[in-house]
């Protein structure tokens, strides 16, 4: 019998109208790929990368324009529905994030291991309460030697649902998972750090 995993903070909240409002953004020409751009740069050519929390599946169909293989997790079916329409040619894999696990993901044909995971768009501060170490602990597993977390989120006033995470917490629960905050911006073209956003590269303890 599965885990019964306790309902994240994004399903307990209001999404009504998410995918609509992304979906005007990117028809208005809006730039929706600023994420995709600093991951394209952490990796080489043709990197596995897996984008967590995928949502409508922007940042992934933008990294696998740019040539990488990108497997896309979303656990909201009407996300995984709008990603299906959209982007066709994204894998997609319909879970919760804390049920990734290199067995699960060789089950559902595709990579165990990664040379890139992206945690952007306030996916952390929309997880199930409690559950930020397990989450970073499971995504540590599934990287590839050499391999790193990119993480943006607000760590206050974000969506409505979202928690207050302090950076300073969100640290502390990185280095207690067994990462390491490698670099530290405050936008995702590397402005200073911010007390308004974090962009943050993860990687394992030990990491150079």
């Amino acid at each position: 019998m599965s885990e019964e995993l306790p309902p994240t903070r994004w399903e307990l909240g209001e999404t009504a109208g998410y995918g609509a409002r992304f979906a005007k953004l990117i028809a208005d020409g809006a730039d929706v790929e600023g994420e995709a751009r600093l991951a394209d740069v952490l990796v080489g050519r043709g990197a596995r990368i897996l984008d967590a929390g995928a949502g409508m599946g922007r940042i992934g169909a933008a990294l696998q324009a740019r040539g990488h293989l990108v497997v896309a997790a979303e656990k909201d079916p009407a996300l995984v529905a709008d990603a299906a329409a959209r982007y066709p040619g994204l894998a997609m894999v319909e879970t919760d994030l804390l049920a990734l696990t290199p067995e699960s993901m060789t089950a559902a044909g595709h990579p165990a291991s990664y040379d890139l995971i992206v945690l952007v768009g306030n996916v952390i501060v929309l997880l199930a309460p409690e559950t930020e170490r397990r989450l970073l602990t499971g995504l540590r597993g599934l990287l590839a030697d050499g391999g790193r977390i990119l993480v943006g989120f607000h760590p206050a006033g974000g969506h409505g649902s979202a928690r207050d995470y302090p950076v300073e917490e969100f640290v502390a629960d990185v280095e207690a998972s067994g990462l390491v905050v490698q670099h530290r911006f405050g936008t995702y073209e590397l402005g200073a750090p911010s007390d308004d956003y974090c962009v943050a590269v993860l990687a394992p303890s030990g990491s150079r």
